[in-house]
């Protein structure tokens, strides 16, 4: 007898269930609730991901525009720096806007870290829901 491959769909045993005995009622259940602890599995890795792909994306996206906007902040700064060098002799000039930038910099660091200490983990969510009320479910079917 050849092995059913996972995911196909398996022999309905057509006994009633008065008709079981106990070990061929504990085996479907332990056969099904197999079947459902992989069903939950194959849901939660699907769940993750997706959520990586769209973090991937948004990170490559959010890469590329960072890439851009420091190219056009130099820029500006360069416009700055020409700008106060012609109040100020040219390494002050530059070294003002360099300062200004560290300050800026500082700032955005503490932001940063503010927002990674409040982040919290990809879980699977709508999954671990899932698999929570299963097993309420099995618990609840346990004690009748």
């Amino acid at each position: 007898m050849g092995a059913i491959p996972d995911g196909a769909a398996k022999p309905v045993d057509t006994k009633p269930v008065g008709e079981k005995s106990t070990a061929e009622l504990v085996h479907d259940l332990t056969e099904q609730f197999s079947h459902l602890a992989r069903t939950e599995i194959r849901l939660a890795v699907r769940e993750v991901q997706g959520k990586a792909k769209h973090a991937g994306i948004g990170a490559a996206n959010l890469g590329a525009a960072g890439v851009l906007a420091g190219y056009g902040v130099a820029a500006v700064l360069a416009g700055i720096v020409l700008l106060l060098a012609l109040a100020l002799p040219a390494w002050a000039a530059a070294l003002i806007v360099g300062v200004a930038l560290l300050l800026v910099a500082g700032v955005a660091v503490l932001v940063a870290r503010r927002q990674f200490r409040k982040s919290t983990p990809p879980v699977p969510e709508q999954a671990v829901a899932g698999a929570k009320k299963d097993v309420e479910a099995v618990k609840e079917a346990v004690q009748r």
